[in-house]
């Protein structure tokens, strides 16, 4: 079958792919399968595990072998483990599953920015990305309103309806995705596969260790991990259970996140225009600016959440979080990718910097749900929200200093790739 356009097949994928949501999945665990804090965190914790331990691994394959097949793998386990948790019923199975979806998920993390860059051109990628957004956001509300629809009828159907869409969308990309950017190393200049797996992640590594400004954003994301946990494993139940919904009989939980999730897409979509014009005018400065606001934004959005009494500011603050988390995404893609000038090595180096969010996220879940368990959701959200402030500080030093360190300045340079 003749390969697509990689742009076209891009916003396919960012279409299609959004649609599956979380929304759906989370209130089926909380609301049927009754899963308590620690069980929820634990779940997230199980899946950051898998993506600890494979995250470079599987970007290191996909700069070594194929980024094209990195993708589709990745794809369809995603689909197949998401689809079998609206099957099992056993939170302890859940658990086992959304680990597999990590591993999965780690064969798309990183190879997917770096397939794309390869297609189009490293110069390419930031416009690329953002307007990518904004096609996933449409794709988003499509898919919440079919599944939020279905999820009244059934949740455990519309699960199995998300895991549905994720599977075929990965079939569709074995058929449809381009792969002329990416060249594998020349048959006569290979080695034993480990020894070629090897030396790719070293030079990886090597590129990383050279590039302080690379080692501030990794920085953050381990930050940044350590405080999504607890807000995206407990923001449902926060509401469910501490604020509770408002006295309407004929809107269901799902509805109500479905229409929270509605508004923030909607406002999500116009941001991201604005962002892209002042990114094109303001280049790689704007990008770092805009990323310091947004995460600003997160912090003091997440703390209003874990205090908040009434339903309307809970809702408030959760919109504002899910509308810098997503202009948050792109940007720190495309800043990260903007200091990425060896092709070689993107998917690993960009592997790295999602085992650095992984690490956050598996250290810090469960001594956050352990919280919530023992002092109530509300502490370990607003705990969640303060473990912000490093990553606040790695992004305003990275802006601050263009990348440079002046105490790492008197030490001896990292070895060249």
């Amino acid at each position: 079958m003749t390969r697509l356009p990689a742009l076209k097949v891009f916003y396919g994928l960012e279409f299609f792919l959004s649609m599956p949501t979380w929304i759906v999945i989370s209130i089926y665990l909380v609301r049927d399968l009754h899963l308590s804090p620690l069980q929820l965190v634990l779940m997230g914790t199980s899946m950051e595990a898998a993506v600890f331990l494979c995250e470079v691994p599987t970007g290191v394959v996909a700069d070594t072998y194929s980024r094209r097949l990195s993708l589709v793998i990745g794809y369809v386990g995603m689909g197949v483990t998401w689809l079998l948790v609206g099957v099992v019923s056993s939170p302890p199975a859940v658990i086992v599953l959304w680990a597999l979806w990590g591993l999965s998920y780690t064969f798309t993390s990183g190879a997917y920015q770096a397939w794309l860059a390869d297609e189009i051109g490293p110069e390419n990628l930031g416009p690329a990305l953002l307007r990518g957004a904004r096609v996933s956001f449409a794709g988003s509300l499509v898919g919440l309103v079919a599944l939020v629809g279905l999820g009244t009828v059934s949740l455990r159907a519309a699960v199995i309806a998300g895991g549905a869409i994720t599977l075929a969308g990965g079939l569709a990309a074995a058929l449809v995705l381009p792969g002329t950017g990416f060249h594998r190393r020349p048959r006569g200049e290979r080695v034993a596969p480990w020894s070629e797996l090897a030396a790719t992640a070293a030079a990886g590594a090597r590129f990383v260790r050279a590039r302080t400004l690379i080692l501030l954003l990794i920085a953050s994301e381990l930050f940044a991990g350590m405080s999504s946990e607890a807000y995206d494993r407990l923001k449902e139940a926060h509401v469910l259970r501490d604020i509770g919904l408002p006295r309407a009989p004929s809107l269901s939980p799902v509805i109500w996140f479905g229409l929270v999730s509605v508004v923030a897409m909607v406002f999500g979509f116009f941001a991201v225009t604005a962002v892209l014009r002042r990114v094109e005018r303001g280049g790689t400065r704007e990008v770092a600016r805009s990323l310091v606001a947004l995460l600003a934004l997160v912090l003091v959005a997440q703390l209003v959440f874990a205090f908040a009494g009434a339903f309307g500011v809970a809702i408030g603050a959760i919109v504002v979080v899910s509308l810098a988390r997503s202009l948050i995404g792109p940007l720190y893609t495309i800043w990260l990718n903007q200091q990425i000038t060896d092709s070689s090595v993107r998917a690993t180096v960009l592997s790295i910097s999602g085992q650095a969010d992984a690490i956050g996220q598996a250290a810090g879940g469960p001594a956050l749900g352990a919280i919530g368990n023992a002092r109530g959701i509300r502490t370990a959200l607003a705990v969640g929200a303060l473990v912000l402030l490093p990553a606040l500080g790695f992004y305003g030093r990275a802006l601050w200093h263009d990348g440079r360190e002046p105490e790492l300045d008197v030490l001896p340079a990292a070895e060249a790739v």
